[in-house]
C-alpha cells in the first residue's frame, strides 16, 4: 500500500525546496536528453539554451501539497547555443554554483511552462508557469 501524507507534511516538503536551492538559485533550460536523475551530470551533447537567475523567494508558500511560481514571470535571454531557434526539452534548477547535482529537474511542458519553447539566440525567455505538487500515493 502506498504511503499517505498529511497536507502539513506535503507542504513542508515543498517549502524545503527553496531552502535547499539557496538564496540565488539558477534555472537552466536545455535541448536534448533529460539526465536520469538530479545527481547525473549534464548531458554533454545537450544544448543549454537559457540560464535564468531565479528570485530568492521563487515559490508561493505551499498549501494543500502544492506551490506555484512567485515573483514571475522569471526571464532570461536565449544563449548563443540556441541559434535561430531550438526546441527546449527540459530544465534543471541548481544552487548558485550552477553545477550538478541539480536541486530538481523536469520537462518544459508539464511543471514549468515557457512563453515559447523554441528559443533563439538573444530572445527573451519567460517562465510563465511553474507548479510543484507533492505526491500522496
Amino acid at each position: 500500500m502506498p504511503l499517505k501524507y498529511s497536507d502539513a507534511l506535503r507542504n513542508a516538503q515543498i517549502n524545503a525546496i527553496e531552502t535547499t536551492a539557496g538564496a540565488t538559485p539558477i534555472l537552466k533550460i536545455w535541448a536534448g536528453t533529460l539526465p536520469a536523475n538530479c545527481a547525473a551530470a549534464d548531458v554533454a551533447s545537450n544544448l543549454m539554451l537559457c540560464q535564468i537567475a531565479v528570485p530568492t523567494d521563487f515559490l508561493t508558500t505551499a498549501a494543500t501539497g502544492s506551490a506555484t511560481i512567485n515573483g514571475g514571470p522569471w526571464t532570461g535571454t536565449g544563449h548563443a547555443n540556441a541559434g535561430a531557434g531550438t526546441a527546449a526539452t527540459h530544465w534543471r534548477l541548481y544552487t548558485s554554483a550552477g553545477t550538478v547535482p541539480a536541486v530538481m529537474q523536469g520537462d518544459v511542458t508539464t511543471d514549468l511552462v515557457l512563453n515559447n519553447v523554441n528559443i533563439a539566440t538573444g530572445q527573451t525567455v519567460s517562465v510563465t508557469q511553474f507548479t510543484i505538487a507533492a505526491g500522496n500515493g
